[in-house]
C-alpha cells in the first residue's frame, strides 16, 4: 500500500523500490535505463543542467537587449525616439510571446520538448545575426556608401531579432517551470528547496546579465559586433547540448490538454446555475476523491468569489447521472483553480508600473550614460550598457542575503516557511522602485545642469565631465528591488496558478515586463503629445535636450500611488489552499 502511494504521489513519474533506492522511470519519453533520484541530490543535479542553459540564454539576451539601443542609433542611425520605441516593442513582444509558448507546452508538447524546439529557433536567430555581420552582401554598409545602412541588413537584423522573440516565447516560461518541477510540493524538504531554487535561478540569471553587459558589450563596442554575435551563437549551441545531456535526470509532467477549458467549464456551469442557492456547508459541494485522480493535488474551499461555487453545487439531476458533465458540474478544485486565475488579474495589473520602471534600464539609462564620462582609468573606458552591471551585482547581493540571512531569521520570527509572504516580498520591491525613480530624477537634474554649463554655455562637443557612475545609485536601488519584486513575481505566478498551468504562470510573470515595455512606449507618446502642446516636449532626438527628470518624477508618483493599491490587495489576498499530504 505504501509503495502504491509512493508511485502516485508525484503524478510526474513512475517509481519503484530496488536495493533500498528509489528509481525513476520517465513517464513522457522512452528511456530503457533507470536513473537513481534522491530528494537531496537528484533534484539539484537535474536543476544544474537547467540552470546552465538559463545562464547561457540570459547571457545572450542581455548581451543583445542592453546594447540594442546603441546598435539602432549608431549602426542603423535611427533617432532616439524611434530607437526607444523599437527597443520597447521588441522587449514587449519577446516577453509576451511566452503566453503562447507556455499555453502550448502545458496543453500539448510538454516543457522539455518546447524548451528544446524553442532553443533551436533561438539559435537560428543568432545565426542570422552572425550572417548579417560576416556575409558581404548582408553587412551594414557597402564599401561605397559608408554612412547609409543597407536595407537588406536591417531586414535580416530585425528578422533575427524576432526569431529570438519566438525562441524566448517557448524557452523562458517552460525552462523555469521545468526546473521547479524537479522539486516535489508534497515533500517538505523538497518544497523548501524549491523556494531557494527561485532565488538561485535569479542568481544565475544575474551572472548572465553581468557578463552580457560587460564582456559582450565591450566586444560589441570596442572589438566588433560580428565577433560578439559569433560568441553568442557558440554559447547557445553549447547550452543546448548541455541541456540535452541532462535528459536522463529530469522529472517530467505529462500535458493534460488545454488548461483553459476547465475554467470555461466553471464559468458556464456557474452561469447555468445562477439561480441555485449555494450550500452553507462547503462539504456538500462536489469533489472527486483523491483516489480517482492520484496525480492531482486537491484544493480546499475558500470563501472568495462565492458565485463560482454554484458550478460545484449538486442538483438532483447530477445525483442521478452516472457520468458527470463538466459543463454542468465542476469539482471544488476546478472552481478554486478558476478563482486563483481571476484573483491574479489585479495583482498582474498593479505589477505593470514596476515593469515600466524596469523598461528604463535598457533605454534611457543607457543613452544618459553615453553622454557622460565613461572612463574608469585614463586609458580604459566602459561601454554605456555596462553601467547596468551594477544592477546585476545588486540583484546577486539582494538574492544571496535574502536567501541565506533574511529567510532563516524571518522563518523563526513569523513561523512562515517562506519567511514573509510572496506579496509582501513583491511590495518591498515596489518600494525600491519608487525610491529608484526619485533618485533617477535628482541625478538627471544634476546631469542637465552639467549639460547647460559645459555644452550649451561652454560649447563642449564631447562627453560630459560628469561621471556615468552618478547613475549608479538608481541602478543599484532598482537592482535591489528586482531581488524582491521580480523574484517574488516569478514565485507567485508559478506557485499560485493551477498545477496544470505552471508554464503559463511563468509567462504571466514575463508578461509584466513585456506589457511594461509597451506601456512605457505608450506613456512616452502620450507625454510627448501633451508636453509639446504646452510649449516644449519632454523628449527630443538628442537626450541632452530631453526633460527625463520630469519623466522620472512622473514614474515615481505613479509607482507610489500604485504601491498603495497593491498593499490593499495584498492585505485581502487569499493564497492557494492545498490539501497537502506530507512526505519526508
Amino acid at each position: 500500500m505504501e509503495l502504491e502511494m509512493e508511485k502516485n504521489r508525484r503524478g510526474l513519474v513512475q517509481e519503484e523500490e530496488s536495493d533500498g533506492e528509489k528509481w525513476v522511470h520517465d513517464s513522457s519519453v522512452d528511456h530503457k535505463g533507470r536513473v537513481p533520484l534522491r530528494a537531496s541530490t537528484g533534484t539539484w543535479k537535474a536543476s544544474f543542467f537547467i540552470i546552465v542553459i538559463e545562464f547561457g540564454e540570459r547571457l545572450i539576451y542581455f548581451g543583445i537587449a542592453t546594447n540594442l539601443i546603441s546598435y539602432l542609433t549608431r549602426v542603423i542611425h535611427q533617432d532616439l525616439q524611434t530607437a526607444v520605441k523599437n527597443v520597447n516593442c521588441w522587449v514587449g513582444v519577446t516577453t509576451l510571446m511566452p503566453l503562447l509558448g507556455g499555453l502550448l507546452a502545458d496543453a500539448y508538447t510538454g516543457r522539455f520538448t518546447m524548451v528544446l524546439f524553442s532553443s533551436l529557433v533561438y539559435l537560428m536567430g543568432l545565426c542570422l545575426f552572425t550572417m548579417s555581420q560576416f556575409v558581404p552582401s548582408l553587412k551594414p554598409y557597402s564599401e561605397r556608401t559608408s554612412q547609409r545602412p543597407r536595407k537588406i541588413h536591417e531586414v535580416v537584423f530585425f528578422l533575427g531579432l524576432y526569431f529570438l522573440s519566438i525562441g524566448t516565447g517557448g524557452h523562458k516560461p517552460c525552462l523555469e517551470s521545468f526546473g521547479a518541477d524537479q522539486f516535489d510540493d508534497d515533500h517538505s524538504e523538497e518544497r523548501k528547496k524549491k523556494m531557494s531554487y527561485f532565488n538561485w535561478w535569479s542568481f544565475s540569471l544575474s551572472w548572465g546579465l553581468l557578463l552580457g553587459v560587460t564582456v559582450i558589450a565591450y566586444v560589441q563596442d570596442y572589438v566588433s559586433w560580428g565577433v560578439a554575435d559569433l560568441i553568442l551563437t557558440f554559447s547557445m549551441a553549447i547550452a543546448i547540448v548541455t541541456f540535452y545531456v541532462g535528459k536522463p535526470y529530469y522529472r517530467y509532467r505529462i500535458p493534460e490538454g488545454s488548461p483553459l477549458t476547465p475554467m470555461f467549464q466553471v464559468l458556464v456551469a456557474a452561469i447555468r446555475k445562477r439561480n441555485l442557492p449555494v450550500p452553507t456547508n462547503p462539504a456538500l459541494l462536489y469533489e472527486v476523491p483523491k483516489s480517482q485522480k492520484p496525480q492531482r493535488r486537491l484544493l480546499g474551499h475558500t470563501s472568495r468569489l462565492r458565485f463560482l461555487d454554484k458550478a460545484a453545487t449538486i442538483e438532483e439531476k447530477d445525483r442521478m447521472s452516472i457520468e458527470q458533465n463538466p459543463w454542468r458540474l465542476a469539482t471544488v478544485t476546478t472552481v478554486e483553480e478558476t478563482k486563483l486565475i481571476l484573483n491574479m488579474i489585479p495583482v498582474w495589473l498593479t505589477s505593470l508600473t514596476f515593469g515600466i520602471c524596469v523598461a528604463q534600464t535598457t533605454t534611457f539609462f543607457i543613452k544618459q550614460a553615453a553622454t557622460m564620462n565613461l572612463n574608469i582609468t585614463e586609458n580604459f573606458k566602459i561601454p554605456p550598457a555596462s553601467i547596468n552591471a551594477l544592477g546585476a551585482i545588486a540583484l546577486i547581493i539582494s538574492v544571496t542575503v535574502y536567501d541565506k540571512i533574511l529567510v532563516p531569521m524571518l522563518r523563526k520570527a513569523t513561523g512562515n516557511e517562506r519567511g514573509i509572504s510572496i506579496l509582501q516580498r513583491i511590495g518591498i520591491g515596489m518600494i525600491f522602485s519608487v525610491v529608484a525613480m526619485s533618485v533617477a530624477a535628482l541625478v538627471e537634474m544634476k546631469r542637465l545642469r552639467a549639460v547647460e554649463k559645459e555644452i550649451i554655455q561652454g560649447g563642449k562637443t564631447g562627453p560630459l565631465s560628469l561621471s556615468a557612475f552618478w547613475l549608479a545609485p538608481q541602478i543599484i536601488i532598482l537592482g535591489l528591488g528586482d531581488g524582491f519584486a521580480l523574484v517574488g513575481l516569478q514565485e507567485y505566478f508559478y506557485d499560485q496558478v493551477p498545477d496544470s498551468m505552471r508554464s503559463l504562470g511563468i509567462a504571466f510573470y514575463l508578461s509584466v515586463i513585456g506589457a511594461g515595455s509597451f506601456l512605457s512606449s505608450f506613456l512616452i507618446i502620450v507625454v510627448d503629445h501633451v508636453t509639446e502642446k504646452g510649449g516644449r516636449s519632454w523628449f527630443a532626438q538628442n537626450v541632452n535636450r530631453c526633460r527625463l527628470d520630469n519623466f522620472y518624477w512622473l514614474l515615481a508618483a505613479m509607482s507610489g500611488l500604485n504601491l498603495c493599491v497593491f498593499v490593499m490587495l495584498a492585505i485581502k489576498y487569499t493564497y492557494k489552499n492545498v490539501q497537502r499530504r506530507m512526505i519526508g
